[in-house]
């Protein structure tokens, strides 16, 4: 082998230089490129995947695994991975710098190998999605094929030496045994463990998750949707009672929090489906930006910080949670399947937010406020079908995984949601009529018409958007950045504080 210079990769022209103009390994083109699957090759970890094929394929056999752990992490490896198909593989994110690495070494004639602690049926799978690949070496339901396991067996399959792409600490000792190192993890600590175990050739890092990433995984632009907990408190006449402020803070909190668990949950439950959608395959979770390992962590510390916050709240609280959690699981495991019931649910989880306002303030309890409140974001929960149908004809598509529309109902979904947004218009006249204005909270109940027209113009701009084809997925994240929306949104407050004041 010749003296090889490390090769690190820090931006896209660097790696796009190297790449085109010199072959990174600097070592006798007989030596093998050895990668590793899970985490290096894929930005995933199949034995995951693989729990959760289980979990939504074939729920009813999960009791079976703790009888396959007694028979070692091998056999469940090999019994799990026997549920992925090639289809499942051809849907993992890649390493998109290592694979083009990789496919540039064997333009130039280098063997390249998976090796890989992952079952063999998988790592088959993978090597037909990866013509570059020409040799295998996996775990095969009696061994294990990881750290020294691993080690030992490619020492004995390439006694001249090979160079190994790995990401994770049980790789230090495969490098150990390789005559160089390709890094193609997260960690910069683990960079350095490469660097002592062998020559580092060459650096491929995954982006970290980051606090970027973080708020995209939790949504929390999505809860901007939980302000509704205040709404009750300022209409019931509450706006100056501090109590009822700490209680709604601490519900608004709760109920957020709860919901990034359910988003958390909803993405793990619709891995597969999301990573053939033109815009949520770029979710962490779709992407490999947010490993599955790290999302149940966030699940269980969002749950249980929403479970403290809502217990310090109230019993009322945390009834409202677990109906809220309920409705919301059954939505993401089951009904946003079946149409017109998905768009709904979705109403009906927005509502929820103003009952859990009303119940732990105690406020002034409105039946026009949540008929409106079904309506409005009955129509905006259509306005999202409707561009997702719109997208699905742009794509050729005929369906769209995971959903229950279909291209052609199109029209219905658009006049459907038309009819939900005058609704509301009418019911916000009503509300006013009946209940705002003889209540005698307002000094200048009158500048409340105000509402209808500023709500009529709104949902109209959005459902104008959405049948141009120029809507975003989300009108909630639509409305946070369209500046006609936020000026609407600062409309609707001037007119409030004038009939308040």
């Amino acid at each position: 082998m010749n003296n090889a210079a490390a090769v690190f990769f820090s931006s896209a022209p660097d790696r796009a230089k190297l790449l085109d103009d010199a072959k990174a390994l600097a070592c006798d083109i007989s030596v093998p490129l050895v990668l590793d699957l899970d985490g290096t090759l894929i930005a995933t970890d199949t034995l995951h995947e693989a729990v959760f094929l289980l979990l939504k394929r074939e729920w009813a056999q999960a009791w079976r695994v703790p009888l396959w752990t007694l028979q070692g992490r091998a056999v469940v490896k090999e019994r799990l991975g026997a549920l992925m198909t090639d289809e499942d593989v051809s849907r993992f994110p890649i390493n998109s710098d290592l694979l083009a690495f990789a496919e540039r070494e064997a333009r130039l004639g280098r063997k390249i190998v998976l090796a890989t602690a992952a079952d063999r049926g998988v790592a088959d799978k993978v090597a037909r999605r990866f013509p570059i690949i020409s040799k295998v070496i996996a775990s095969n339901g009696r061994e294990n094929l990881r750290g020294r396991a691993k080690a030992e067996a490619l020492g004995a399959a390439y006694p001249n030496g090979f160079v190994y792409a790995g990401d994770s600490y049980p790789d230090v000792h495969v490098w150990r045994r390789s005559c160089g190192a390709v890094f193609a993890g997260a960690s910069p600590r683990l960079v350095e463990k490469a660097r002592e175990a062998t020559n580092l050739l060459a650096s491929f890092p995954r982006r970290a998750l980051g606090l970027h990433g973080l708020r995209r995984a939790l949504r929390l632009h999505q809860w901007a949707k939980n302000a509704l907990v205040f709404v009750p408190l300022i209409l019931g006449g509450k706006a100056f009672d501090l109590p009822s402020w700490i209680s709604a803070i601490e519900g608004f909190f709760a109920i957020s929090l709860l919901a990034s668990t359910t988003y958390l949950l909803n993405d793990l439950w619709d891995l597969h489906e999301d990573r053939q959608h033109w815009s949520k395959k770029n979710r962490p979770l779709a992407s490999g930006e947010l490993q599955i390992a790290l999302s149940i962590g966030l699940i269980v510390l969002c749950g249980l910080a929403a479970l403290g916050l809502a217990l310090a709240a109230g019993s009322g609280c945390v009834a409202m949670l677990v109906l809220y959690f309920v409705v919301s699981l059954s939505y993401s495991l089951r009904l946003k399947r079946e149409p017109i019931i998905d768009v709904l649910l979705l109403a009906a989880l927005f509502t929820m937010r103003l009952g859990l306002g009303v119940v732990i303030t105690e406020a002034a309890f409105s039946p026009w406020l949540l008929v409106f409140s079904m309506f409005i974001f009955l129509s905006l929960s259509l306005a999202k079908r409707q561009t997702e149908i719109t997208r699905m004809v742009a794509h050729g598509q005929e369906t769209t995984p995971g959903r229950g529309y279909k291209a052609s109902d199109a029209p219905f979904v658009l006049t459907t949601g038309i009819a939900a947004m005058m609704a509301t218009v009418l019911v916000m006249a009503l509300y006013l009529i009946e209940d705002a204005f003889p209540t005698g909270f307002y000094k200048h109940p009158d500048f409340l018409w105000g509402f209808t027209v500023v709500i009529f113009l709104w949902l109209a701009r959005v459902w104008l958007l959405c049948h141009r084809g120029e809507l975003h997925d989300d009108p909630v994240a639509f409305a946070l950045e369209d500046k006609a929306s936020l000026f609407y949104a600062a409309a609707m407050g001037a007119t409030f504080l004038a009939a308040v004041l």
